[in-house]
C-alpha cells in the first residue's frame, strides 16, 4: 500500500527508523488487528495502534462505559458513560487518525462466534478481563493460526506474552501455547476481579502500551517478540522480570 504525502508526514518518526522505514509503515497500513476488550488494556492498545497507522482495527466488547471505568480506561471520557465501549473507542480512533478504519463488534466472544471474528485479522490482542475469554481466544487463535498478544493486570501487577503455537522456533521446537503456560483456569472465585481487588489506574497503560509494541514488532517483522517468554511487571517496585516457558508437546500443531 502506498502512503500519501500527509501519511508520510504523520508517520515521519517511524519512517526514519531503519527497522521500520517506508516498507514497515506500509505493512502497518495494510494490517488488520483485532482487539478483544475496549477497557483498561484495550484502551492504550487501540490508541497506540491507531496512532501508529494500523490500517484496520477490529474492536470486540459487549460492555458499556460506566463511571468506575474512567479511572483507567482512558480512551473513554465522562461524556461516554452509558455508550457502547466499541462505539466510544471507534470515535476516539477516528479523532486520533482518520486514516484508520474501524470495525466495531459490540458482542461477547463466544464459542459460536470466536473463529469468525478472529479469522479476518492478521494479529489479535487479548485485553479481556476473565479466564473464560482468555482460554477461548487463545484456543481459537491457535486453531486459526493467528498471532495472539495476551496481557493481564491485577492490583499493581501485570504480565504479557506473545503466542504463535502453530509455528516452530529457531531451534526447531514448537512454540508454546497459552495452555503450556497456564494449563487450566483457576477455580471460579479463587482469583478476585479488578472490581473486587482493585487496580491502579496507570498499570493498564504500561501493559497495554507494551502489547501495542509487540503488535508493531510482529507486523513489521522486527525485534524479538515475547514468544516463549512471559514478562512480569511489579509496578510497586517497578521491577520487570522475564520467565521462559516451553511447549509440552513435541511437534507443532
Amino acid at each position: 500500500m502506498t502512503l500519501s504525502s500527509i501519511e508520510i508526514e504523520r508517520y515521519a518518526r517511524h519512517i526514519i527508523l531503519r527497522e521500520v522505514g517506508g516498507p514497515g509503515q506500509q505493512k502497518l497500513k495494510a494490517a488488520r488487528v483485532m482487539v478483544v476488550g475496549a477497557g483498561g488494556l484495550g484502551a492504550p492498545v487501540i490508541q497506540y495502534l491507531a496512532a501508529a497507522g494500523v490500517g484496520t482495527l477490529g474492536l470486540v466488547d459487549d460492555d458499556t462505559v460506566s463511571l468506575s471505568n474512567l479511572q483507567r480506561q482512558v480512551i473513554h471520557d465522562t461524556g461516554s458513560i452509558g455508550r457502547s465501549k466499541v462505539e466510544s473507542a471507534a470515535e476516539a480512533v477516528r479523532a486520533i487518525n482518520p486514516h484508520v478504519a474501524v470495525e466495531a463488534y459490540p458482542v461477547r466472544l463466544t464459542a459460536d462466534n470466536a473463529a469468525d471474528l478472529v479469522r479476518p485479522f492478521d494479529v489479535v490482542v487479548d485485553g479481556s478481563d476473565n479466564f473464560t475469554t482468555r482460554y477461548l481466544l487463545a484456543d481459537t487463535c491457535a486453531a486459526e493460526r493467528r498471532p495472539l498478544v495476551s496481557g493481564a493486570i491485577g492490583t499493581f501487577d501485570g504480565s504479557l506474552t506473545t503466542l504463535l503455537p502453530y509455528e516452530t522456533g529457531p531451534d526447531g521446537r514448537p512454540n508454546p501455547g497459552y495452555r503450556d503456560l497456564f494449563p487450566e483456569a483457576p477455580p471460579p472465585g479463587t482469583v478476585p476481579t479488578c472490581a473486587e481487588a482493585g487496580v491502579i489506574g496507570a498499570l493498564p497503560g504500561i501493559v497495554g502500551s507494551l502489547q501495542a509494541m509487540e503488535v508493531i514488532k510482529l507486523l513489521c517483522g522486527i525485534g524479538e517478540p515475547l514468544v516463549g517468554r512471559l514478562l512480569l511487571i511489579d509496578a510497586l517496585s517497578m521491577r520487570f522480570e522475564t520467565v521462559r516457558y516451553k511447549a509440552a508437546r513435541t511437534s507443532a500443531a
